[in-house]
């Protein structure tokens, strides 16, 4: 997933429901018997075929209060869950939505809105059964039928950025001709019965389910997305543990605890995110008791980790599954040339920008994949800065000099940092410029506008084809340097359907090194999350992927 923009290095789990046969007058008497003297977990209209009765969820004791943080300079890009594609947006659509099946703290896949699946044996297809108590945040019961309408809904070749739908939704068999135009429905979605939906995938593929955790899988209440139109995410009745109360747009957005929770309800009342004026200097309002979680930017590090500050015994630091990178756009001159392209890639000093410019925040990455992601490869050799060398391949390419390589354009993060060496070594200008808004950057990335772009992406889920298959494979909607190698599609093709986990990881360091060999881009630094966390907020786990839930925070003061 693509990371914010705010900064360099900030970063912007089962009951099984009995069926019960009933006669028709049998069934009028319990569903009045209901209405009079019990409480379902989810309150609706709509009646199902199979009721289960469960007892009305009770907060425990000292539950409650408002956890208040700084969300960003303005709203999120986008609420609408088939849209997400960077961290800020998944963040906050991670606590109104949910699906078939969510990552926990350790990363691990478990049920969400699914009591449990059963596997075919050819490994292809998943059959999930809905849990009973799986409802939107207004009590309606949630079916099989909601799901495959939202999985249709985020392979509509006419929704606007499809692309996420490709990327995490493209290994169900029917998919990718969805997306193009070339068939109405997806085929590999079936609807078996209110509360079971089956999956059918092309080929068996053990990081599927954990695709599934993204964001474009969710489901979406159909009622509200036809009656709200344009605007269907200012009121989108999710069913995650939290629901929109108030937002004022790029001011303030409040969340409120989801009474028809599917799991254990929230422990918080509300969650309340401060944006643009009103987030102000967020470490400033944290340390005057406004804010109780902040992220530390790299300006702030060293005095926050200062052992007699008192805030260092706040400070909760967690490496994270994260490349931030320079990509170089193979398609566009100077860099369709190779020889260009590894050039750029000795003019950083990596080891000095995460140390230096970032304040020891960050590790400096040589290679994609981040230490911690299975599949790591220890042995890629740490590339320094090499002037000589640079400037050496320059002469060597078909433009033969550095005066002869024509305009470059840099936007994005750290391409002030590009700029500043390529004149010190090179002599060479590069003009940097930059978008007012994040929703606006990542439209014209989708696009591959940019002859070379500052970016960062952070793990959806914890396996290398996340990274290599997503930012590289030939025509993925991520790839953004038009990057293209039959060779390294083979690999992960492999890759993607081997069973044997050693062999596995194996294929992806050797696409891993082709990757970095054709020199599509520049690795710079792992992103470590550095937050400060109030004494009293309990619960709240950083994990490498960032903050995934609130449900289980509270307050205890």
């Amino acid at each position: 997933m693509s990371a914010s923009l705010a900064r360099p290095g900030q970063r912007p789990l089962r009951t099984v429901a009995r069926n019960v046969g009933l006669a028709a007058s049998a069934y009028r008497l319990l569903v009045l018997a209901l209405a009079l003297f019990t409480l379902t977990a989810c309150t609706s209209q709509r009646i199902q075929p199979a009721p289960t009765v469960l007892p009305v969820q009770t907060l425990p004791a000292g539950a409650g209060g408002t956890l208040i943080m700084a969300l960003g300079p303005r709203d999120p890009t986008t609420l609408d869950p088939a849209l997400v594609g960077d961290v800020t947006s998944a963040q906050i659509v991670n606590q109104i939505f949910s699906g078939l099946v969510r990552l926990n703290a350790k990363l691990e896949v478990e049920p969400d809105l699914a009591e449990r699946w059963a596997l075919s044996a050819d490994g292809r297809t998943y059959t999930f059964t809905l849990r009973p108590t799986a409802c939107f945040a207004d009590g309606t019961p949630i079916t099989a039928e909601d799901l495959r309408y939202s999985l249709e809904r985020a392979t509509n070749p006419s929704l606007a950025r499809s692309l996420p739908a490709r990327t995490y939704l493209g290994d169900i068999v029917g998919v990718r001709e969805k997306i193009e135009g070339k068939a109405k429905t997806i085929s590999g979605v079936q609807v078996l019965n209110e509360r079971t939906l089956a999956l059918t995938i092309d080929a068996p593929k053990s990081y599927f389910l954990s695709k599934l955790s993204h964001p474009t899988a969710f489901v979406i209440d159909r009622r509200a997305v036809e009656s709200g139109g344009a605007t269907w995410t200012e009121s989108p009745n999710g069913s995650g543990p939290f629901a929109i109360e108030t937002w004022r747009h790029d001011q303030l957005l409040v969340l409120a605890r989801n009474p028809n929770y599917s799991h254990d309800l929230a422990k918080l009342d509300r969650l309340r995110f401060l944006m643009g004026a009103a987030a102000g200097n967020s470490m400033v309002l944290y340390e005057q008791g406004k804010l109780d979680v902040v992220d530390v930017s790299s300006v702030n590090l060293a005095r926050v980790q200062d052992q007699s500050n008192p805030l260092s015994h706040e400070l909760v630091s967690v490496p994270q599954l994260s490349l931030f990178y320079l990509g170089l756009n193979v398609t566009r001159p100077p860099f369709d040339d190779p020889k260009v392209r590894e050039a750029f890639t000795l003019l950083i000093d990596r080891a000095k920008l995460a140390e230096a410019t970032l304040s020891g925040g960050a590790q400096p990455a040589y290679g994609v994949l981040p230490p911690g992601m299975p599949g790591y490869d220890p042995a890629i050799t740490p590339v320094g800065a090499d002037p000589e060398r640079a400037r050496a391949l320059i002469a060597e390419s078909r433009y033969g000099s550095v005066a002869a390589l024509p305009p470059i354009v840099a936007y994005g993060s750290q391409a002030g940092t590009l700029r500043d060496v390529a004149k010190e070594i090179l002599g060479l200008t590069i003009e940097v410029r930059d978008y007012e808004s994040s929703g606006d950057y990542f439209a014209a990335l989708s696009q591959a506008q940019f002859q070379i772009y500052g970016s960062g992406w952070i793990a959806d889920y914890p396996d290398p084809e996340n990274f290599l298959d997503v930012l590289f494979r030939t025509g993925s909607g991520e790839n953004h340097t038009a990057y293209a190698s039959a060779e390294v599609d083979a690999l992960l093709d492999q890759a993607a359907v081997e069973t044997d986990a050693p062999k596995r990881y194996e294929l992806y360091r050797q696409a891993e090194r082709r990757i970095l060999a054709d020199a599509s881009m520049v690795p710079l630094y792992h992103d470590v999350a550095h937050t400060l966390i109030k004494p009293y907020v309990r619960g709240l786990e950083v994990t490498p992927m960032g903050i995934l839930s609130f449900a289980t925070v509270e307050l205890v003061r």
